[in-house]
């Protein structure tokens, strides 16, 4: 499911050795220096990433220089816990920081507050890690709601996770009495494997609050408007919002993010909106560009759920949310094909980007291409335990950043035993060799045999 936002995705880049492939969770402690950061202001600080582990000794897994004890919730990889700290977003000259900064400019430039400083502040340095609460509860998302399920999150227990979205932190940032900031960040969520999809991609958040007096001053006899009234929740609203506050909020956010989409793309963007129905915000959105002749979806945001609003103390105003996934933007922006290329160290991707300003016109020019080589892999499903994440996080975590794709190309049902079967097809490619089909049958072979073991499952190979 889609929360406030999140409509993007981010892929990894890095060859990763075979011989010593790890579980599909940690059931052991695994040691992750770093230091959280705490930033309650505009910050470009990030989480240091001198990742060591240890053998596994205990049932306590520590991160960002904290202890979490594991339990039947407990799902995290070794491999998704390598990318804690990575701050992409923060890494000068990145692509992704350099759609960060655009965005950010465009805010600091465009919106001022009265004294002519920057209305909106930006928090590009909050940790990762949540808790549940953070994550779900604080925005109304129900106990038994899809989003939450262990086939679809990280989580380190049952009261701890890696954030599935830069929601998780509004309420918080709310609380401490903000009404118009940023909030960047890596997320984490268990997904399908292609070259727009990857368990850890980077995500803004936008939040914006208004008085009535903010809402209504520039209206004409405005001064009788109200944000709130007695009433029932429509298609429209909110039923504590009037329709005149609920239609001013949504098109300042629709105004907002039309202007900002039109500073990165150009003039003559084309852009149109698509209702949607989220759990906590309504009315919501997402948002779609027509960019070379394509229409994209780009971002989602709706008016914002006035008693999550209400619970963290701003009761007397209303507001939007946006988030928007900066892979998504400068894969479009900057032409780049393949989410996975985002993290890669190789020169001839990341020198593309350095310029002498941020807004410098790239066209990425594609490194070479080596050949694919496709192997399929078959095996009965035990009885109801299996989830294709679950085998997709297996295979990313054997194959590393070689697998480009995995492709569930048939299902059958046996018509005596009922045993259901699936076969994958899985393409692996490097970014910068050509694969031997020796190396890859062994990364083959080691997929096998961990799906048996770790899944269930019965090979059909």
């Amino acid at each position: 499911m889609t929360l406030i936002i999140k409509f993007t995705m981010a892929m990894l880049w890095k060859f990763m050795r075979v011989a010593k492939y790890s579980k599909t969770a940690l059931s052991s402690k695994v040691k992750i220096r770093g230091v959280p950061t705490h930033s309650r202001h505009s910050s470009s600080k990030s989480v240091p990433s001198d990742f060591g582990a240890s053998a596994p000794c205990s049932n306590t897994l520590e991160l960002l220089g904290k202890s979490y004890p594991q339990d039947d919730y407990s799902n995290v990889t070794e491999k998704i816990l390598s990318k804690v700290g990575k701050n992409l977003h923060n890494r000068k000259h990145h692509p992704l920081w350099l759609i960060k900064e655009q965005v950010k400019e465009h805010f600091y430039k465009h919106y001022l507050g009265r004294r002519g400083t920057p209305l909106f502040s930006v928090y590009d340095g909050l940790s990762p890690v949540v808790t549940v609460q953070q994550n779900f509860d604080s925005l109304l998302i129900p106990q038994n709601h899809a989003s939450r399920r262990k086939e679809d999150n990280y989580y380190l227990n049952r009261d701890h996770m890696l954030r599935a979205h830069t929601s998780a932190h509004q309420w918080d940032l709310i609380h401490s009495g903000l009404d118009a900031f940023l909030a960047v960040g890596d997320v984490y969520r268990r997904d399908t494997i292609d070259s727009t999809h990857y368990p850890v991609f980077h995500q803004m958040e936008g939040v914006r609050l208004f008085s009535c007096h903010e809402l209504f001053s520039s209206i004409k006899d405005g001064e009788g408007l109200q944000l709130f009234e007695q009433g029932h929740r429509t298609a429209h609203k909110q039923e504590c919002h009037t329709m005149e506050a609920v239609r001013l909020v949504e098109f300042n956010l629709k105004q907002v993010l039309t202007k900002l989409m039109t500073h990165i793309f150009g003039d003559g963007l084309q852009v149109r909106w698509v209702d949607c129905y989220f759990p906590f915000t309504h009315p919501s959105f997402e948002m779609e560009i027509n960019f070379q002749g394509e229409w994209m979806e780009v971002l989602g945001c709706g008016v914002m759920e006035q008693q999550l609003v209400n619970s963290a103390g701003a009761q007397d105003k209303i507001g939007w949310a946006f988030g928007l996934g900066l892979e998504r933007l400068a894969m479009i922006l900057y032409d780049i094909p393949d989410i996975r290329l985002f993290w890669s160290e190789d020169e001839r991707f990341l020198k593309q980007f350095i310029g002498p300003h941020i807004w410098q016109k790239v066209k990425f020019q594609p490194l070479s291409r080596y050949p694919p080589l496709i192997n399929d892999i078959s095996f009965w499903l035990p009885s109801e335990t299996y989830s294709q994440n679950d085998f997709y996080d297996l295979v990313r975590t054997i194959g590393g950043d070689l697998i480009e794709k995995v492709v569930l190309l048939d299902e059958f049902a046996h018509p005596k035993t009922k045993k259901v079967s699936h076969c994958y097809r899985i393409i692996y490619r490097h970014p910068e060799r050509t694969l031997t089909q020796d190396e890859v049958h062994r990364i083959h072979h080691a997929i096998e045999e961990s799906a048996v073991r770790e899944l269930g499952v019965e090979g059909r190979f």
